[in-house]
C-alpha cells in the first residue's frame, strides 16, 4: 500500500514549472503549429497559473489575455484579471459577453426556469443552485435546490424539479460556450493555440461543460491537483491577491463555492482523498488522516467513482461510425 499523508501532494515545483514549459513550447510548435497561447483569465487560481505557465513557457509577446465578463459576473474577476495581464506584460482584451447571451436568450430562458420554482422571481432577484450537504453522513442520493434572494435580501430555498434543473443548467451553460467561442476568435486571428484551464480534480470529475471550459488546444494543468496549482501560483510569484483567492464557479448572480454545487468536500480535502483513491488507500488508512470515519471515506470513494462514470462522454471526442484510416490521430 503507499503511504498515504498530508504531504502526499508536495511537488519539486522548479522540477515541475520546467517540465510544462518545455512541453507546452513543444505542444504549441510542433503538435498544433502555432505561434502563441491564448488564455481566458477569470481572475482564479486555475487561469492565472496557466497564464503564468504559458509566459514562462512562450514569452509574454506571445501570450494574449481574455477576459469575458457578463451580467452575473463579480466585478472583482475583471480586476484579478487585468491585476494578472499587467503583472505578466501581456497584451489582453474585454470582451462582455452579455449581448451574446441575450441574443440567445440565456438569461431569458434561465429564469424561466427559476419562476417554476418561485413564480414571484423577476428583477432585482438573485440566486443560485446548491448541492446541500449530506453525503458523508448517509447514502441518500442528494438532490438540488434553488436558493434566491429577493429585492430585500430574503433568503427563499426550494428543491429543483429535473425539468427545471436541466433547463438552468443549459442555459447558463451558453456562457462557457460563447466564452470558448470569443476564444477562438481570438486565437485564430493571432494564430495562436486556445489553453485551457482544468486542474486534475475538475477535469477527472467532470466539473466542466463540453465545448465550453473542457474545449481547448493544451490543457497544461489537468495533471495537477489544485493544491499543487496553489502552490505553483506563490511559487511563479504572482500576486498575493491571486494566491489566496477562493474558488467559485463565478456563473450565478449569488456567490457559489464549487463544493456547494459539485464536490463533496473542499478543494484541499477533495484533493487528497482523490489522491488516496488513486493510489489504492483503504477507507480504514485514508481515514486517520482525515479525521472521517472509514464509512465516509467509502461515501467520496464512490462519488468520485459515480462522477467518472457520469461524466465520462463529456471527454470523449466525436464518435465515428467507422474509422478514416487515412486520418491518424
Amino acid at each position: 500500500m503507499t503511504e498515504f499523508h498530508k504531504n502526499v501532494l508536495d511537488i519539486d515545483l522548479d522540477a515541475a514549472v520546467d517540465h510544462i514549459s518545455a512541453r507546452l513550447r513543444e505542444l504549441v510548435s510542433r503538435t498544433m503549429l502555432r505561434r502563441g497561447a491564448v488564455v481566458a483569465m477569470s481572475g482564479g487560481i486555475d487561469s492565472s497559473v496557466t497564464s503564468a505557465l504559458a509566459v514562462k513557457a512562450l514569452g509574454p509577446k506571445k501570450v494574449f489575455g481574455l477576459m469575458l465578463p457578463e451580467l452575473d459576473s463579480n466585478s472583482e474577476s475583471g480586476r484579478l484579471g487585468e491585476l494578472l495581464a499587467k503583472h505578466h506584460g501581456i497584451d489582453y482584451a474585454i470582451e462582455d459577453i452579455a449581448p451574446a447571451l441575450h441574443g440567445l436568450d440565456c438569461y431569458a430562458r434561465r429564469d424561466e426556469a427559476y419562476k417554476q420554482v418561485f413564480p414571484e422571481y423577476g428583477e432585482g432577484w438573485k440566486a443560485k443552485i446548491v448541492l446541500p450537504g449530506g453525503l458523508l453522513d448517509s447514502d441518500r442520493m442528494n438532490v438540488y435546490r434553488l436558493v434566491v434572494q429577493d429585492p430585500d435580501g430574503n433568503m427563499h430555498e426550494e428543491r429543483l424539479p429535473i425539468g427545471a434543473y436541466l433547463q438552468i443548467v443549459a442555459a447558463t451553460n451558453f456562457k462557457q460556450r460563447i466564452r470558448k467561442t470569443m476564444e477562438y476568435y481570438h486565437a485564430d486571428r493571432l494564430n495562436y493555440a486556445v489553453f485551457g484551464t482544468p486542474n486534475r480534480l475538475e477535469y477527472d470529475q467532470g466539473f466542466f461543460v463540453k465545448n465550453g471550459d473542457g474545449s481547448a488546444d493544451i490543457k497544461p494543468i489537468a495533471h495537477l491537483y489544485k493544491t499543487q496549482v496553489y502552490a505553483l501560483a506563490r511559487h511563479l510569484g504572482l500576486p498575493d491577491e491571486i494566491c489566496s483567492v477562493i474558488p467559485t464557479t463565478d456563473t450565478y448572480s449569488l456567490p457559489q463555492g464549487q463544493d456547494e454545487f459539485y464536490f463533496v468536500l473542499p478543494y484541499a480535502q477533495m484533493d487528497l482523498l482523490l489522491w488516496a483513491h488513486n493510489h489504492g488507500v483503504p477507507a480504514v488508512e485514508a481515514a486517520k488522516v482525515m479525521d472521517l470515519e472509514p464509512v465516509q471515506i467509502e461515501r467520496v470513494y464512490h462519488d468520485i467513482e459515480r462522477k467518472r462514470a457520469t461524466t465520462r462522454p463529456l471527454h470523449l471526442p466525436p464518435q465515428l461510425v467507422e474509422k478514416v484510416g487515412e486520418i491518424s490521430l
